[in-house]
């Protein structure tokens, strides 16, 4: 019980004796209780037991009454400090924690790109944050400039170059040609430009010629009719005052839709259809259409003017042209006024390529007798006053028209009227023509090949009672004779 009072306990007999001590016992294993009392009032005092006495036994030492006494001890009885040990690290998983620990946050900007330097005053840090934000500020208003200054209409640019080049692609390839491989490859090129430079350098119009030929000279082949011709349907474009001609061809023009009353026809032997392909380019290619003839022949009764001044033989190809007269009548009250008659015409054929079967002149020309052709050859020869005269007289006097009937009842030679009368009518037409007199009062009934579809257009418009507004002409790239020697003589080529 006293041992427990004293605060001794049982390991303290076991305790290891400090040899550093010298075999002294510290004032704290005092026995009286007096002792233990001050060393524990010493302990919550924070002034050690030892302090008190090295300081009492100082004082004794050094005071004036006595002489100092210096303690000579050997080093090896003096006290040695205890080395103070390095406080171990204990493991963070030995005790459970109750919160993680917290991190170390970066004061400020400080911590920047990996910790620069230590934390920057509160100054420095707004003038950061105003520099990052201006510079924000102006990347994005430099951005935004670029963007609709250069990159947003050199990106109009771009785009209005290539919907330009897709426009022409598909003006070319239509039709037959919609699904041309050659379309696909320039559609893919024009895509693929970088530049507006590099999407206009594309090549349209030449693969297009070149596919549209192929295309075109195959159809020659296939549509041919017996008499090795084909119809080639063309479009114009639309004019004011055309015609009413309506085919079931292809209406489409580069221009825009046309009406069916600016397709024309021409009728032509493969061989000029062959040249007229192999000449023209993929603008003209793609509005043509090559059909097998359907034609048929209607006659149409005109006058000289109209028939080409009567210089048309059968076999010439013609253009049939329309002159309308129109007049507008005005009535105010009881009074009719009459205006002055426009004319309105158009600046294509209405039908191109028409060939003459046949054409016959008015009877009353091939009557003659011998008023009309009179011809007197007189000789006279006179030596020694011995004359001797002779005289030549020719005479022309008949009726082709009787002529006519007469071989045709067979009441004549057959052969001998055909030889005499072949082609009288061209021939007189001719002598005309050479002559430069010729009656212009004719008329002429012309047999023309028309196709199908514009043979009610011809029979409408070829009125006899009011007078026929058909024009045929004669177009010099497919010239007769005559007409091409004329050209000869006069460029002289």
């Amino acid at each position: 019980m006293l041992d427990k009072i004293l605060g001794k306990k049982d390991k303290d007999k076991n305790d290891t004796p400090d040899l550093r001590k010298n075999g002294k016992k510290p004032d704290s294993d005092n026995s009286d209780i007096g002792g233990r009392l001050k060393d524990m009032v010493g302990k919550v005092s924070g002034k050690p037991k030892d302090d008190d006495n090295t300081s009492k036994s100082d004082s004794k030492l050094n005071s004036s009454s006595k002489p100092k006494i210096v303690s000579k001890k050997p080093a090896a009885e003096r006290k040695m400090p205890r080395p103070i040990t390095k406080p171990t690290s204990k493991p963070t998983d030995s005790k459970p924690r109750l919160r993680t620990p917290e991190k170390k946050k970066s004061g400020g900007l400080a911590g920047i790109g990996g910790g620069f330097g230590k934390k920057l005053p509160e100054d420095d840090q707004r003038t950061l944050v105003g520099a990052a934000v201006f510079g924000i500020i102006l990347i994005i208003l430099v951005g935004a400039g670029y963007y609709f200054l250069v990159y947003g209409p050199y990106q109009d640019t771009l785009n209005s170059a290539k919907m330009a080049k897709i426009n022409e692609v598909n003006s070319y390839f239509k039709g037959a040609l919609s699904a041309d491989p050659h379309k696909t490859l320039l559609l893919a090129d024009i895509d693929s430009g970088q530049t507006p430079d590099q999407v206009l350098a594309v090549d349209v119009i030449g693969p297009a010629t070149s596919a549209w030929r192929d295309y075109q000279n195959q159809q020659i082949n296939l549509k041919k009719d017996p008499y090795n011709r084909v119809q080639i349907s063309y479009s114009v474009p639309s004019q004011a005052g055309g015609g009413t001609n309506g085919t079931a061809a292809d209406t489409s023009t580069t221009g825009g839709a046309a009406s069916s009353a600016n397709v024309k026809n021409l009728i032509l032997n493969t061989t000029a259809a062959g040249i007229i392909v192999n000449e023209a380019d993929a603008s003209v290619l793609a509005n043509m259409e090559i059909v097998t003839p359907d034609t048929v022949a209607v006659p149409v009764y005109i006058s000289r003017i109209q028939a080409a001044g009567g210089l048309i033989n059968v076999g010439d190809s013609v253009d049939v042209y329309q002159n309308v007269n129109t007049s507008a009548q005005t009535s105010s009250g009881n009074n009719t006024t009459q205006a002055q008659p426009t004319t309105t015409t158009t600046s294509s054929p209405e039908i191109s390529g028409a060939t003459v079967l046949a054409i016959l002149r008015d009877t009353s020309n091939g009557i003659y007798t011998s008023t009309d052709a009179n011809l007197t050859h007189q000789q006279q020869f006179s030596v020694n006053g011995a004359g001797v005269s002779t005289l030549t007289s020719q005479s022309a006097q008949g009726n082709v028209e009787a002529l006519l009937k007469a071989g045709a009842s067979r009441n004549w030679n057959e052969a001998q009227i055909t030889s005499l009368l072949n082609a009288y009518g061209w021939r007189l037409s001719d002598f005309e023509r050479v002559s430069n007199l010729g009656d212009l009062t004719n008329n002429y009934l012309v047999v023309l090949e028309v196709p199908r579809e514009n043979a009610l257009w011809v029979i409408q418009n070829d009125n006899v009672v009011a007078g026929s507004s058909l024009y045929l002409v004669v177009p010099t790239q497919r010239a007769p004779e005559w007409m091409i020697t004329e050209l000869h003589q006069i460029y002289g080529s």
